[in-house]
């Protein structure tokens, strides 16, 4: 029987919201042309948003105290259960200011409702940047990232970037005379499947034990986080082979 899941049908945008309200407070309702958060949140429910102002209030209050702008501390009550929400939003719009930030709202914003006309003149690196949002991969490294040093091999290791080398691993983690590698694999679900690349199921046949694959399950509700070593040598794995076409364009004239 499949899980039931308690997402509201606009889970990320309220959760952009709630982080705008909590860390810009007036400023943010200010940029959707408001100058009370009450006619804010009455736009949200006469547009589909939310249901009730309750619902957008509500999320602003699981960001309060999290976030650098948050100060109503007292309200929040839910322990971590969001903290993993504030980190992914963090890693990518914590360093925007409120302009840039609403527009990004707002695109999110017109996605929920399927109306267009409330993004006139967002900007294309705004755009790309809100692409990242529904990327499990980006979720669930961002995921790693903040909760690593859970994992007692690692709980006074360094760790290193290494995704943009695309050598089989996403990060180099130096633990105490050890040098692990790991990859991290994200599902949206409690339970599901996960592929390895040539490369990175290569490289886990070279390094085996110091090899982590990490698995960030259950992303939709509250992740968990499994590492499994030598993966190759843990788990069953399929020999897949996919074919894409490649398109590039060469030009004419020689420069």
């Amino acid at each position: 029987m499949p899980s039931k899941s308690n997402r509201h049908k606009n889970y990320d945008t309220l959760n952009l919201i709630g982080y705008g309200l909590s860390k810009f407070n007036n400023e943010f309702v200010a940029e959707f042309s408001f100058s009370t958060k009450t006619s804010f949140y009455n736009y949200m429910v006469d547009i589909g948003v939310a249901e009730t102002v309750g619902v957008v209030k509500n999320r602003q209050d699981l960001f309060d105290g999290m976030t650098e702008g948050g100060k109503r501390r007292g309200w929040w009550q839910k322990g971590d259960t969001y903290k993993h929400r504030k980190d992914y939003i963090d890693a990518l719009f914590g360093n925007l200011g409120v302009k840039e930030y609403a527009e990004v709202t707002r695109l999110s914003i017109a996605d929920a409702i399927a109306d267009t006309t409330i993004i006139q003149n967002v900007r294309p690196i705004v755009r790309s940047r809100y692409k990242q949002l529904q990327m499990t991969g980006i979720e669930a490294e961002s995921y790693f990232i903040n909760n690593y040093t859970t994992e007692s091999n690692f709980a006074s290791a360094s760790l290193e970037d290494a995704r943009l080398f695309g050598d089989g691993y996403d990060f180099q983690i130096t633990a105490t005379g050890i040098v692990y590698l790991a990859e991290v694999k994200g599902i949206r679900e409690p339970h599901g499947h996960i592929r390895m690349t040539k490369t990175e199921y290569n490289r886990a046949l070279e390094y085996t034990s110091q090899y982590a694959l990490a698995i960030i399950s259950n992303l939709n509700e509250i992740p968990t986080m499994n590492i499994i070593y030598d993966p190759t040598n843990q788990i069953s794995f399929e020999k897949q082979v996919m074919t894409s076409e490649q398109v590039f364009y060469k030009t004419l004239e020689t420069l």
